[in-house]
């Protein structure tokens, strides 16, 4: 069975919520759901800061505001592409990664 968003709803300032076609309610983080960038600079950075993890990464004063969704809009019938307050957007959060994503809610 194939899972997909049949929800999308703002929970408050630092999170959303993905309701699942099989009933599932799921709550994500703003900074959880940056953090998880599936996108290739995003994943060679984890891997570059996995490899040396006492260097400290140089912040730009955007990346030191806290993280926010400003947009999210589906990529075909597979994934959500997610625009950041930073500016980034270039991960497709397929509809996979996002049910890995996130806390179960009630």
């Amino acid at each position: 069975m194939d899972l997909t968003p049949t929800e999308l709803k703002l929970i408050d300032e630092k999170s959303l919520l993905i309701g699942w076609s099989d009933g599932q309610h799921r709550r994500y983080t703003f900074a959880e759901l940056r953090k998880s960038c599936p996108c290739v600079t995003c994943r060679n950075e984890r891997k570059a800061s996995e490899a040396e993890p006492l260097k400290l990464p140089v912040l730009s004063p955007v990346e030191l505001q806290p993280i926010k969704v400003e947009k999210m809009s589906l990529a075909g019938n597979y994934a959500y592409r997610i625009t950041f307050n930073d500016g980034h957007n270039t991960g497709l959060f397929t509809f996979e990664l996002l049910r890995e994503l996130g806390t179960v809610v009630d």
